[in-house]
């Protein structure tokens, strides 16, 4: 125990001197360069110089200046955050406990049985008693149809942007691409001709939606819009909308792995602008990660859309899925970790992996400590258990994942868009400071683990302008254990 504890004092000095191990290195160098010259002197300098070949001299200066030229000409463009909005939820969608119960008590779809699971999924699930469904999961029995289902579109991703343009003063001709998620509702026009044909954008506008990739489609849109980006004109501007519409996906059956949906998504939407060009920009996009696990059959169908033996269309979520999103987290970290992590943890890390090899799996692993890399964690709010199974695997603090549980208290599951509530809870803390950085970890059916690094330029100007304007005086809320655990 004592000997453990004189580790953890010494862990701060060991990192300060790997972590500046360069700076340690080239100042004892560079001092004895400067007493060197000192003692030939400006004379005896000179003289050298003028032995050396005209070629010397000429390769000396001209290819640290190519290689220069060539790494300024070749590498990828930055691009910025230039700001986001979050759909905010109006009081009369508000779906507290009994009310849900009470309707699907009415509802002859489902019997005692049914109702009773989902009283203790609502128990144990984390959600709040303001999380919010669409008005036409309000009637009894639900609407599905296509009528209602746009409309939930239109009002969460219209009002979301509406927002986003007014924060930024962009006009919408000023737009170039557009990229537009939602995983389970794909009508005909698409969303992307939807916000085209509201806000008027230019006919050359790059349009993109995206379909069938669940929750982690946020960060995919944001891949994909970097990527655009890059081949763009410069200071080109890309909107991304984020959105899961909620209406056509109730699921009316009595199979208990596919209710689960029902009591954890609820409607929710965000609209992010980026950017080449980082004049007022929030944010700068450091990295995105991808990893996909489908070529797994268990992988591939863990979330899986189907319809049960009466034919109703619903999501069936594995029993294997916390195992299998442990899977995907684990290659997702091994990725991401070489990119972000001071090199004391790389180091540490690396001993370990050798260790083990050497004394056959004897010596127990080292798990990178990902808080030296990040100020913040964004966690996809898919649920109480993925944010617990994450902050065991990355020792995260309460504190640093209050933000995913509390997005998950208020707002519920609101998928792909769920990163952007997190962000914004944090905000709204006042918690961001220029250079924090933020890792933002998203899951989605396939299945695949996303992940996107970015760093504070500039934090709010107004933090009590969001989706948590009217409560985030009242957060964070205690979660009874029952609930936590």
């Amino acid at each position: 125990m004592g000997s453990s504890a004189q580790l953890r004092r010494l862990k701060p000095l060991y990192q300060l001197v790997v972590n500046n191990i360069l700076t340690i290195v080239a100042v004892p160098l560079a001092a004895a360069v400067l007493l060197k010259a000192a003692e030939l002197g400006p004379e005896e300098i000179l003289a050298r110089a003028r032995a050396l070949r005209p070629a010397h001299m000429l390769l000396a200066g001209f290819l640290p200046a190519v290689a220069t030229v060539l790494y300024l000409t070749l590498r990828p463009r930055a691009v910025y955050l230039v700001d986001y909005a979050c759909f905010r939820t109006n009081p009369n969608c508000r779906v507290p406990f009994a009310t849900f119960l009470e309707h699907s008590r009415v509802w002859p779809g489902f019997d005692e049985r049914s109702v009773r699971f989902m009283t203790r999924l609502l128990e144990r699930s984390g959600l709040g008693e303001e999380t919010c469904l669409p008005y036409a999961q309000h009637y009894i029995p639900p609407s599905r149809d296509l009528e209602s289902s746009r409309a939930e579109a239109e009002l969460v991703i219209f009002s979301a942007i509406d927002d986003l343009l007014a924060k930024t003063g962009v006009s919408p001709q000023d737009i170039d691409i557009l990229v537009v998620n939602c995983s389970l509702f794909a009508p005909t026009p698409s969303f992307a001709d939807m916000v085209m044909r509201r806000y008027g954008l230019r006919g050359d506008v790059r349009s993109v939606h995206l379909a069938g990739m669940d929750c982690s489609a946020g960060l995919i849109s944001v891949e994909l819009a970097r990527n655009l980006l890059q081949v763009a004109p410069r200071g080109a501007r890309a909107l991304v909308v984020s959105t899961e519409t909620i209406t056509p996906n109730y699921y009316m059956g009595k199979e208990r792995a596919m209710l689960l949906p029902n009591c954890l998504f609820r409607m929710g939407g965000a609209a992010a602008l980026l950017s080449t060009d980082g004049a007022g920009a929030r944010f700068r996009l450091a990295r995105v990660v991808r990893t996909l696990r489908g070529a797994s059959d268990a992988a591939y169908r863990c979330v899986y859309q189907e319809e049960d033996e009466r034919g109703n269309v619903g999501i069936n979520l594995s029993k294997d899925l916390m195992s299998i999103a442990g899977d995907a987290l684990k290659a997702n970290i091994t990725a991401m970790g070489p990119l972000v992590l001071p090199a004391s943890e790389q180091l540490l890390f690396a001993l370990s992996f050798i260790a083990r090899k050497v004394l056959n799996d004897r010596v127990k692993p080292y798990i990178p400590d990902f808080r030296t890399a990040f100020e913040h964690f964004c966690i996809h709010a898919g649920g109480r258990a993925v944010i617990d199974e994450l902050q065991r695997s990355l020792t995260l603090s309460d504190e640093q994942v209050e933000a995913s549980r509390m997005t998950l208290h208020r707002f519920g599951n609101t998928s792909s868009s769920s990163l952007w509530y997190e962000l914004a809870y944090i905000e709204a803390k006042g918690r961001m400071r220029r250079g924090d950085r933020v890792w933002m970890i998203g899951f989605g059916s396939g299945f695949k683990c996303n992940s996107a690094a970015w760093e504070c330029i500039r934090p709010a100007a107004n933090a009590d302008d969001g989706p948590w304007a009217n409560c985030i005086h009242r957060y964070p809320v205690h979660i009874p254990d029952v609930l936590k655990h």
